[in-house]
Formats: structure tokens, sequence, C-alpha cells
């Protein structure tokens, strides 16, 4: 029998990349005692293949929507890949397909039928592979401008800011990429605690590459909660989980997962023409949460006066009117502990208004994780006034490269490097030369930080300040490989 070769351990870690699109591994003991140190020193390679989960993007027939696909890199013929989003149906037809880093592609839809979407990149199109639907109702009950970046799946989200009121229709939006079903339990939690749910809130069946929406309110029958939190969790699978919230008389946007639990948080990208924001906060841990409010504006970073302080009581949902909070400036809210010896971990979203009476329109910004090494946001337009920028460093100074790509219709990249004092709130509109069509944004962090960032696209209807905001978190384009001449034979001696 013809012997194998031994298989690296780097080989295996490189695989198990390629698979997942992430992967971190460490050399294996032989003797009892830590694998030698310079052995398991970690080199980052591009990852070899990424996924992403688009929900369903409206139920109106009126909608107008548009897919965009993006990734930063260098242009073909450094690398192939592939790249392709599908219907999340049976059936699977590709919508948008990429053909190569550093072009944006796009595809357009009308009306309720435009579908879910699943898709894998793959080679040269996988490191910090980023999509985006954007949708615009222009009347009715869910008029606005919708967006949402398209996610990871995975097993646990959390959703601040959800509500169960008369007047709001919140969906959750399930999303199966697999070929095995999911099971899904979605707890609510409102100012008292959890919400006493219907016998239908645990194991909702996702089949398999299907998609499933729940409207919040059938989950807890009566309950008239303002502000809550929704937990979604999987038992079996994963799933792709966004949600969907409709307003009566202030329009329609997603709501995203919000940044996992953390005793410090950051919500970036608040209008500078806010009207009203509203923070709602949770503590999912056994201990009560208090928290220093504090809004990081371009000139430093304030307290909101009579708003300093929030305390927030185990297992319950805490809200917070904050009213026009950024007056004129654009700002990020920042929440720390109020003692910094006593962190309880918290999640947290923004309900933001812009204009007033029947002009108004609604957004939602959660907490988010900070833009790490890169991050990318899609679908930006080239009109003036329709795209922003904002970025905020919490802690420390930080210095930053923002690009803008060539649009889906031509046009050249242009670059731009940015100092972020700490404490501060910086905004950034910057567009490729002679773009045509709408390009992608993304930010690179230099040094110093964290940097955490958000955009805000703009796009005005009949007097309706019409927006919605897009947080921006690290593309995890690369993965730790081992630098092991160890072979995994060792293992079976």
């Amino acid at each position: 029998m013809k012997q194998r070769a031994p298989l690296t351990l780097a080989a295996v870690t490189a695989a198990l990349a390629a698979l997942t699109g992430v992967a971190a591994l460490t050399a294996p003991a032989t003797d009892g005692k830590a694998a030698d140190t310079k052995a398991a020193t970690a080199a980052r390679m591009p990852v070899e293949r990424s996924l992403l989960v688009c929900p369903g993007p409206s139920s109106s027939d009126i909608a107008e929507t548009t897919y965009t696909a993006f990734t930063p890199g260098a242009p073909a013929g450094d690398g192939k890949g592939s790249a392709r989003l599908l219907g999340a149906t049976a059936e699977a037809k590709p919508v948008l397909e990429p053909k190569e880093p550093g072009k944006p592609f796009g595809a357009t839809a009308s009306g309720a039928d435009a579908p879910a979407l699943t898709g894998s990149a793959d080679g040269a199109l996988a490191p910090g592979w980023t999509a985006q639907l954007t949708t615009k109702v222009s009347v009715g009950r869910t008029r606005g401008v919708l967006g949402v970046g398209c996610t990871a799946p995975g097993t646990d989200f959390w959703f601040p800011a959800v509500s169960t009121a008369k007047g709001r229709e919140d969906y959750v939006h399930l999303t199966n990429p697999d070929d095995a079903a999911a099971i899904v339990d979605i707890k609510l939690f409102g100012p008292d605690g959890p919400a006493k749910p219907d016998a239908g809130s645990d194991g909702i069946r996702v089949d398999p590459k299907s998609t499933k929406t729940v409207l919040l309110s059938t989950l807890v029958p009566g309950a008239q909660l303002a502000d809550a939190t929704a937990h979604v969790t999987t038992r079996a699978g994963r799933v792709g989980a966004s949600v969907q919230v409709g307003e009566e008389g202030v329009g329609a946007d997603w709501l995203p997962a919000a940044a996992d639990p953390a005793g410090s948080l950051v919500l970036p990208g608040i209008p500078a023409d806010a009207t009203s924001v509203r923070l709602v906060v949770f503590v999912p841990g056994a201990e009560d949460a208090d928290l220093k409010v504090r809004l990081a504006a371009p000139g430093g970073s304030i307290s909101p006066a009579g708003n300093e302080q929030l305390h927030v009581k185990a297992g319950m949902t805490a809200a917070v009117d904050l009213k026009d909070l950024t007056r004129g400036e654009p700002g990020s809210l920042l929440l720390t502990p109020s003692d910094p010896k006593k962190s309880a971990p918290v999640v947290a979203a923004l309900r933001v208004v812009r204009g007033s009476g029947a002009k108004q329109e609604i957004g939602f910004i959660p907490a988010t994780a900070p833009v790490g090494v890169r991050a990318t946001v899609a679908d930006n337009r080239p009109e003036e006034n329709t795209t922003v920028l904002a970025l905020t460093a919490p802690g420390a100074d930080a210095k930053v490269k923002v690009t803008a790509s060539p649009g889906t219709g031509g046009g050249e990249p242009a670059s731009q490097e940015v100092t972020v004092k700490a404490g501060t709130t910086q905004t950034v509109a910057l567009a490729p030369a002679g773009g045509k069509g709408s390009y992608a944004l993304t930010v690179e962090t230099l040094s110093g930080g964290p940097v955490h960032a958000a955009r805000t696209l703009s796009l005005p209807h009949e007097g309706i300040a019409m927006f919605t905001v897009q947080a921006l978190s690290d593309d995890h384009s690369t993965v730790s490989v081992p630098k092991a001449a160890q072979d995994l034979s060792v293992l079976t001696r």
C-alpha cells in the first residue's frame, strides 16, 4: 500500500479556513508542556471562502430594491475567484455574480417578490466580501428607505429596540442557507423582564434553503411592549437574522443585530439633524448595570443634560428618550460603566427619527464592534449629500484610511487619510472621481484606535428625509495560520 505523505498542521488549518472563512489553531503539545512558541507563531492568510445571507427586502408591491456586492482589493489578474448570491429557495436562481475584486456589482428587483439571498465567494473574491440591499418604498405604511448589510449566518442574535406596541409591526426574518433544517427560539424581554411567550415562540422550524418571517407581536399575544429586546438563538443549524420594522406615520427600516454583550458600547453615526433619539438597553446577565451616557461629537464628548447616567436592572429592558441629542452636529453614543470596577455586559440600540409631523422617517443604530483591520460598506451613492461616513474613536486617537471604490458604472477610486481624536466623531464625504452608479467605502485602521464607523445613506422623497444607517465592522478577511513545521503524525505515535 502506498504511504501518504504526512499532513502538516498549516495545511489542515488552511483547509479549515477555506471551509469556514475563519480558523485559528495552535500547534499541539507532545510532551504535556506548551508547544514551542516559534512553531506556534501565527501568520495571517486571506480566507478562501466567505458566506453571506440577505433577508427578503420588502412585502410592498411598489418596492424598488438594489442589491450590491463588493470585495476590496486588487483588480482581476492577481488571483481567480467566484461569487454568487442566489435566491434562498429550492430553485436557487442567481441574482448577483461579481467577477473581480475592487469593483462593485449591482442588480435590481421590483415588488414584493424580490427574494432573500444566500451565497458564497471563493478565492480572490472571498476576503472581505460584502453585500448590501437597499429598498425604497415611496408610499404606504412601510414607506421609506430600508437598508441592511448581508451577514454571515450564526446561532445567537440580540435585537434591542424591538416593539410589540400598537402601530408597530416588527418582523424577524430568518434565512437558512444550509441543506438541513434550522430550529430557532425567540425570547422577548420588556421593562419587567421576560415576556410571557406564546407556545409558538420556541422551536420555530426554518426549512433548508428557505426563509421565514415571524411577527413578534404574535409571540406574546396581548402584550404591548413599547420597548423590548428580542433574543434569537438556534437549537439546531444556523440562520441569518434581521428585524424589519414598520411604524405607523414614521416609516420603516431594518434593525440589524447588535454587537455581543459588553460592558462598554459604541453606537455610531447619529445624523446631525436627528429630531428624536431613543436609547434602548438590555442586561442579559444577573447583575444590574449602571452606565455613563456620553455623546462623541466633532469637538469632543459631552454628557446629555438630565441623562448622564442610566440604571438598568438585570434581565430587563430600559429606554430613555434623548430627544434631539445631536443638535445640528453628527455624533455617536458612548456607553461605559459608571464604576469601571463594576462592569455588567449590556446590549443596546438607538431608534432615530429625522423630520417632523407627516414628514418623519425612522432608522436604527445598534451597538457595533470596531472596524478592526478593515471594514467595508457597499451601495453608496455619488449624488451630493447622500452618503456620510461617521468615524468614532471612543478611547484613543486613531488614524484610518478611507477608500471609495469605482462605481458600478465606472470612475476612479479615491482615498483619504483621516485622524480621529479620542472621544470625537468625524465625518467624511468621499466618492470616486468621475464615478457613476453606486460605490463601496472601505475603512482601514492605520494606527491607534479602536475606531467605530457607520454610513448614513439619504434618499429624500417629496420632502421626507428618507435615510438608513449601516454600521461597519471588521470583515475578517484573514485568518491565523500557525507557522508549524510539525505534522499531525505526532498525534498517532
